[in-house]
């Protein structure tokens, strides 16, 4: 059983609060995707991604928008589609974003993206330009959204068009730190320290991978934009990471499967010593990254309708009682509570 990565119900909230502001109920779209509204109650909530798969194709349907009426005007269904199918063929991921802009330009009526490449580095800067039906704190909330939304879109699919992991130098947004919290959040979805205050909303690429080749082809883009947004949400980036290595390795099994440390570092080839130095680098220990593989599955078991001792069997727990603690632990919420809310 591999557990699928969850996701903070944080962005869900925003979406909700924004839409609430503009006169929108998305009490369907959240019914679909089966979040109840004690979820978004909660900071430390998270959600599976097919929730937020669901939740987010709904709105598509309802808005008839993909940028889910966050820009100035309103983006066709299919769209983004139209982008992808222009950059398969294309050599590297320099020339996929380029032709990206270039097709943003003329198919999407919202600023595109620029693109400025040294010998060193490649900045690519996202213009967003809100809606302007909307109050000041509408409009700033909407911003913030619609930043969010195509950063990770773009981090998130040029990972998955040369089939490895695009590592950034730096990410800023052009907005306020939102918490301690939401900073560390920020953080781990981009593999990097995000700034935040800045003039405009960037990413920063080593100049060398702009090089890698395309390497999907008309079919895996199909099979790619039948579930998205699945892929964008679950994808881990490709990464090669330390603590994405640990982690797919404690997915391959808990009870009397999960490997030790030890036998995490020898599939590494270091020494454990050595593992654990690296892991503290990158801001996480073997402990953490196993509560939190364990804390997904679980996560991933209530949202099937899976019972607690089943769930609490399966991940190796002594008895329920245990797992239920854990549970509490993790997210501040007893197993029946979560499945009730």
């Amino acid at each position: 059983m591999t557990a699928q990565p969850t996701i903070p119900a944080y962005f869900v909230r925003q979406a909700v609060d924004l839409a609430t502001r503009s006169g929108v109920d998305l009490t369907y779209p959240l019914s679909m995707a089966g979040i109840g509204s004690t979820i978004l109650d909660n900071p430390a909530e998270r959600l599976t991604t097919r929730q937020v798969t669901a939740f987010t194709q709904a709105v598509w349907t309802m808005t008839g928008d993909e940028l889910f009426g966050l820009a100035a005007v309103p983006v066709r269904r299919g769209s983004f589609r139209v982008v992808c199918q222009t950059l398969i063929h294309t050599e590297n991921l320099q020339a996929a974003l380029i032709r990206m802009s270039e097709t943003m330009r003329v198919l999407i009526p919202v600023r595109p993206m620029t693109i400025d490449r040294t010998e060193e580095s490649t900045v690519l800067t996202v213009h967003v330009t809100p809606t302007t039906h909307l109050s000041p704190e509408g409009n700033e909330l909407a911003e913030r959204l619609l930043t969010d939304f195509l950063l990770i879109l773009l981090h998130r699919f040029a990972a998955w068009l040369i089939g490895n992991r695009v590592k950034l130098l730096s990410v800023q947004l052009p907005y306020p730190l939102p918490g301690p919290e939401a900073g560390k959040m920020y953080d781990a979805i981009f593999g990097t320290h995000v700034e935040f205050g800045t003039e405009l909303a960037t990413l920063e690429f080593d100049s060398a991978v702009m090089r890698a080749p395309i390497v999907q082809t008309e079919a895996t883009l199909a099979e790619y934009l039948a579930e998205s947004p699945n892929l964008l949400f679950s994808s881990r980036d490709y990464d090669s990471t330390a603590s994405s290595q640990v982690r797919r390795a404690l997915e391959t099994g808990f009870k009397g499967g999960a490997p030790g440390t030890d036998e995490i570092a020898a599939m590494l080839n270091i020494s454990p010593p050595h593992l654990r130095r690296i892991l503290r680098q990158e801001g996480t220990s073997i402990n953490q990254l196993r509560e939190e593989v364990l804390r997904d599955a679980a996560i991933s078991g209530l949202s099937r309708g899976d019972s607690v001792d089943d769930i609490s069997t399966r991940l190796g727990f002594s008895e329920p009682s245990a797992f239920r603690r854990a549970f509490k632990r993790w997210t501040g919420q007893t197993p029946g509570s979560y499945r009730l809310s």
